[in-house]
């Protein structure tokens, strides 16, 4: 048996498995919507390195945040566009793995980026006499790199684990990238200790993160809640909120994903909470912090009217 098998050179992704008219409107919609994306998280960064007001250690994790989201979307969404249009999609190995690599990195690092700024938002509340000792520039830059190297080595675990498997057919993939769980499934080798991995990381980089999360922030809200100030109060909750959104729609749509009973999500349901978590997640945050942000939503006026802070 050992000596039938071959090594397979190129997938084939299957995507959405729609009709031609369809999958014009979809590509059309999808660029739009990358466009949006990297637009929006441009910009955030873009203000965020130009507005004085915002060299906080807030605004620093929103931008390593924007620069994620970007890198992400980047990472998959143009291969599903070309795919889009070709009627053969095909990826090679290499490039395919490699897609599967950054693809997990820049999940991890979004999850650790997003508990950072849940511990920023705490220290704020609930040490704010202490708050610059705590959230030191150079805490802040160690949380940072220590958050993108530790991301990066957990990705590459799952590069060696996918690596020492052999794939010698069936060559389709039933998504639209090479995402981890459709790439296992062409492995005709036991997968175990993968699934072993990618159940651990999720308790290590989903569930525990999002339990910190959750604790930080009722203990955020009650500590709003006795806040005299009626202006204070509302800009605690606004910025707050904000974060708790993307927390929301990042950590839900990915436990969903990963740790439900693959039974009770069917191939096509889970391309598209793929689709939700790795694509208008991006999109969204730049609108989320924008919107419900007052001083982002200041940076934005002053950068329109040209005006220039000398740091």
């Amino acid at each position: 048996m050992e000596g039938n098998k071959t090594w397979i050179t190129d997938f084939a992704l299957l995507g959405f498995q729609v009709g031609p008219a369809l999958e014009i409107l979809l590509w059309g919609l999808f660029s739009v919507f990358y466009t949006l994306t990297l637009l929006g998280n441009g910009v955030i960064f873009g203000i965020i390195c130009l507005d004085c007001k915002l060299h906080t250690p807030m605004y620093f994790f929103l931008s390593h945040l924007a620069i994620v989201d970007m890198s992400y979307a980047s990472n998959n969404v143009p291969k599903m566009l070309t795919n889009l249009m070709n009627q053969k999609s095909t990826i090679s190995f290499l490039p395919c793995i490699m897609q599967t690599f950054l693809y997990l990195a820049f999940a991890h690092i979004e999850c650790l980026i997003l508990v950072v700024m849940s511990y920023d938002r705490y220290v704020a509340i609930f040490h704010p006499l202490r708050y610059n000792v705590f959230m030191s520039w150079r805490v802040c830059t160690v949380l940072a790199v220590a958050s993108w190297v530790f991301s990066f080595l957990l990705a590459l675990v799952h590069l060696v684990l996918i690596l020492r498997l052999p794939f010698c057919g069936p060559h389709e993939i039933n998504h639209f990238f090479c995402e981890i769980l459709s790439v296992l499934k062409l492995a005709c080798a036991d997968t175990w200790l993968n699934q072993v991995v990618i159940f651990a990381a999720c308790l290590f980089i989903l569930v525990g993160p999002l339990c910190l999360v959750l604790v930080s922030y009722l203990r955020i809200l009650a500590a709003i809640l006795r806040i005299q100030s009626g202006e204070g109060r509302r800009k605690a909750f606004s910025t707050c909120s904000s974060h708790l959104c993307v927390v929301g729609l990042f950590f839900g749509s990915a436990i969903v994903m990963y740790m439900a009973p693959k039974s009770r999500h069917p191939e096509e349901q889970q391309k598209v909470l793929s689709l939700f978590y790795s694509f208008f997640n991006p999109m969204l945050n730049p609108l989320i912090y924008s919107l419900r942000n007052a001083e982002v939503k200041g940076a934005l006026r002053r950068a329109l009217r040209k005006e220039r802070l000398m740091c």
